[in-house]
């Protein structure tokens, strides 16, 4: 995986071609980080600093994000617990949910954010208002048709999100899912604020506004269950949705506002740009909506798979998706504007994207690599410290592992194909990444079925492995769609590929470092078989925290005992929040 014909720095060397910019990054760096940030000029190798800087932000918000929902899925299961009302209310939510990975994630900012921050990039603000106000105008019109039509056809939707609901609950999820479409239609205008936002290097208020989303239901059943049936509670928690949503978005605005100077909504396909973004929206839509759909072929083939399947799936994914949300998404989402704003000869924009691809894939394997050896190699210690207690046991915990383990084949493939597919919208191409998300959810589906209901049967195992061979299929899948875009990128730009010793470094490191962990384990049950969950050995939330955090501290120091620039920037950063702490007090 070298790339032994050009030289590493040489390749990864930034052309003097773009214009100095203020950003969040710097601005939130503490003042002698931020004079020497701007004492230097970005076509030296500092300029990935920026980039750094931004995935942290993006990660940190998409952190609190996921720990905000934790939150409300814990007060929920507290509050409705698992019966009628709640089986509702989770069918029904499921519509927002979608609606936002589809906008935000995946449609506005693969067509949107490219062609804003590509104009914002030739300074040309005025051309990139307009075109923020008519895709605002437009999203209007298409959340208008989608919020009426959704209220409309609920009882058609629940037939297909929950066709096995009848009598109360079906009735029930149908009023669910007709309230919270109004809150569906806010989350895509709090997407388009996420394209501004990001576009100017804003990052961290675009990935944290969702907390308030979540922390408005988290009001709603702590304020509301008093003196309330569960059904009754479902229905206030959905307006909850509503108005967290309502919240989300208007967080969002001022600052919009105040960086889009005088944007208005308004419909008009007159500029080149708001075409070349409608055209990509299409594409961009069809590929998100590909991407949703094989999440539900992965839910109905585990739902063959015996009592406690797709539950077990659902916990699993949980944990696995946190890593590809963390680092995947985080670095995508932050190179994305940076690449989108490249402007000179096409010889200085393939060097451009190709230093920033590069180094985009090293940062994503510096993270990816532990958190593989992790979910392998100490899976039970992660399942144990989040789900183990009351009826969920040390069964649940070996199944769990085990789909874990599953999810260890493609984890590195399907974060570092983020990647590639952000650089593709960056170049306005939205229709590679399209063919090629359409082949993989067609082989998960075809290996899933194999891999799910076929083999485990035939070579005498559980059935319930059924579930791991779901995940591991689906990684086989992601390296298919990683190969592929990374041949069609070095088309393109030229070629980028890890550097195989430093990838030997990193995999070495983890693997010493879960050594540590791992060994107490099976130190302590040595009559245990390596793959258990070793109750002895772990007895305690805590002591899985604690041996989780000796794994990290490890991986850290041995990387940075190798020479990992990554490491050397993760201890910075820790000094400098430290310093921050001390000097707070």
């Amino acid at each position: 995986m070298t790339d032994a014909d050009v030289p590493e720095e040489e390749e990864r060397s930034l052309p003097a071609f773009l214009p100095p910019e203020a950003d969040e990054v710097t601005e939130a760096a503490p003042p002698i980080e931020r004079v020497e940030r701007r004492a230097v000029p970005r076509t030296t190798s500092r300029a990935f600093d920026r980039s750094k800087g931004a995935a942290l932000l993006v990660g940190m918000g998409i952190l609190l994000s996921r720990l905000a929902g934790l939150i409300r899925q814990t007060m929920m299961a507290r509050y409705l617990g698992a019966d009628l009302a709640a089986d509702a209310f989770n069918a029904a939510f499921r519509i927002p949910n979608m609606l936002q990975n589809l906008f935000g994630e995946g449609v506005l900012s693969a067509s949107f954010i490219p062609e804003y921050a590509g104009l914002l990039g030739k300074g040309d603000e005025e051309e990139a208002t307009r075109l923020a106000g008519a895709v605002a105008g437009m999203l209007a019109l298409v959340a208008s048709i989608i919020v009426l039509l959704g209220i409309v056809a609920a009882p058609w939707l629940v037939a297909i999100i929950a066709n096995g609901f009848v009598g109360e609950k079906r009735e029930l999820t149908v009023r669910l899912t007709r309230i919270l479409f109004p809150g569906a239609g806010l989350l895509v205008f709090s997407a388009w604020c996420l394209g501004i936002l990001n576009s100017h290097r804003r990052f961290f208020m675009s990935y944290t506004a969702p907390v308030i989303w979540n922390l408005a239901m988290v009001a709603t059943l702590i304020f509301f269950h008093k003196g309330h049936s569960q059904v009754e509670l479902a229905i206030y928690l959905a307006y909850g949705s509503v108005l967290g949503s309502a919240l989300q978005f208007f967080v969002q605005l001022p600052q919009v506002i105040k960086l889009a100077h005088g944007v208005r909504p308004r419909l008009t396909t007159a500029s080149q740009s708001v075409r070349t973004v409608f055209r990509n929206f299409g594409p961009a839509f069809v590929g998100r909506g590909v991407v949703q759909l094989s999440a539900y072929v992965d839910a109905w083939l585990a739902s063959y798979l015996g009592n406690g399947a797709v539950s077990s799936f659902t916990y699993a994914q949980a944990i696995y998706v946190l890593p590809i949300s963390l680092f995947g998404m985080a670095i995508s989402a932050a190179e994305l504007p940076g690449m989108s704003r490249a402007v000179g000869t096409a010889a200085e924009i393939s060097a451009y994207l190709r230093g920033r691809v590069s180094d985009g894939l090293d940062r994503i394997a510096y993270f990816i690599v532990p958190s593989v050896v992790a979910l392998f190699a100490l899976g039970d210690l992660i399942v144990v410290l989040l789900y183990q207690g009351g009826r969920f046991q040390r069964g649940n915990t070996i199944w769990v592992w085990q789909i874990l383990i599953g999810s260890t084949v493609g984890l590195l493939a399907s974060t570092s194909g983020r990647l590639y597919s952000s650089t593709f919208y960056a170049m306005r191409d939205t229709r590679t990444p399209l063919r090629y998300a359409v082949v993989r959810v067609i082989l998960t589906t075809v290996l899933g079925y194999l891999f799910a209901l076929i083999l485990p049967p035939m070579l005498g195992l559980d059935p319930k492995l059924g579930a791991a061979g779901l995940t591991a299929s689906a990684g086989l899948a992601g390296w298919v769609e990683f190969f592929l875009l990374r041949r069609e990128m070095d088309k393109r730009i030229g070629r980028t590929r890890l550097v195989l010793s430093r990838m030997g470094r990193l995999w070495g490191a983890a693997i010493v470092a879960a050594m540590i962990p791992w060994g107490y384990k099976i130190m302590v049950n040595r009559d245990t078989s390596i793959l258990a969950a070793h109750e002895t050995a772990v007895q305690s939330k805590l002591l899985a925290l604690l041996l989780l955090a000796a794994y990290g501290m490890a991986y850290l120091a041995f990387t940075a005992a190798f020479g990992i620039p990554e490491a050397r920037n993760v201890i910075d950063r820790g000094k400098r929040l430290a310093k921050l702490v001390v000097r707070s007090r």
